[in-house]
């Protein structure tokens, strides 16, 4: 029986799929389906594909018409209150750390080792925030060699997608394809979007066994790596401090509101 209050969990992650530095991984961890967002993606392929399909069903659902309608939204809000946009994606991103610290159970589990991996893969995700923002032109009169990049540019914005504090849209961003794509859903470009949308079902089927096979062998040191992953991913959204007392009172009611709405959505989640 398909769960359609998954629609709204699915919108969730969408919305922050759009927005480059936040990462669709870390809301999927927030609302409380990312390990059975990955069995379900690498379960497709399976006997039991039933099963998986009615799960990802209305996630997909909400997850495209998040894109769909809130790029729209999420473009004007960057682009009209970039800061306090940001400091609502900050607060969600500080909640769910201590929730996947409690969840790995670290005062046991955790050792020298894994306090080295979460810095590691902190320092590489914080690493990307360094990299130029400067926007490449919106492609057009594409050739076939172009519509094999938007494909591979796909299947690598879909492995970020899928690992919490890792950002697809900063990787549309760096290799130089977000405009493009941004631009190919707000106008219906169907060939554009038809081709980057293979390449990210092609990246998400193929992340997901990785991912899972962690889980299933080293899921204490794959929790030390994700959780380093949403720490360095702070780095990358943070927007820098308001100069304005207004828009510094606005971006700190927008953090306040981005935790608290990650602290009563894990709430949920877990009774």
């Amino acid at each position: 029986m398909f769960e359609w209050r998954n629609i709204f969990k699915g919108m969730m992650i969408g919305a922050s799929d759009v927005v480059p530095g936040v990462s669709g991984g870390t809301i999927a961890l927030l609302v409380g389906i990312y390990e059975r967002l990955i069995e379900a993606i690498n379960g497709v392929l399976t006997k039991e594909w039933k099963k998986h399909v009615i799960f990802l069903v209305p996630v997909g659902i909400g997850v495209g018409l998040a894109i769909l309608t809130l790029s729209h939204l999420l473009s004007w809000l960057l682009e009209a209150f970039p800061q306090p946009t940001f400091f609502f994606f900050l607060g969600l991103i500080l909640a769910i750390i201590p929730v996947l610290m409690v969840e790995a159970d670290y005062k046991q589990t955790f050792g020298g080792i894994h306090y080295l991996l979460l810095l590691i893969a902190a320092i590489a995700v914080a690493a990307t925030g360094l990299v130029g923002d400067e926007q490449a032109a919106i492609m057009t009169n594409l050739a076939w060699k172009d519509y094999l990049f938007l494909f591979f540019a796909g299947w690598l914005a879909s492995s970020a997608m899928i690992l919490p504090g890792i950002s697809g849209s900063m990787v549309l961003l760096l290799l130089g394809a977000y405009v493009t794509v941004i631009d190919a859903i707000k106008s219906f470009n169907m060939p554009i979007i038809i081709i980057v949308g293979l390449g990210i079902v092609v990246g998400l089927l193929l992340t997901s066994k990785l991912i899972r096979y962690l889980f299933n062998h080293y899921r204490t040191a794959t929790y030390a790596v994700v959780t380093g992953f949403v720490v360095g991913s702070i780095f990358v959204v943070y927007p820098g401090w308001p100069a304005d007392g207004l828009l510094m009172v606005i971006s700190i009611i927008a953090l306040v509101c981005g935790y608290a709405a990650a602290y009563l959505l894990g709430k949920a989640e877990r009774n």
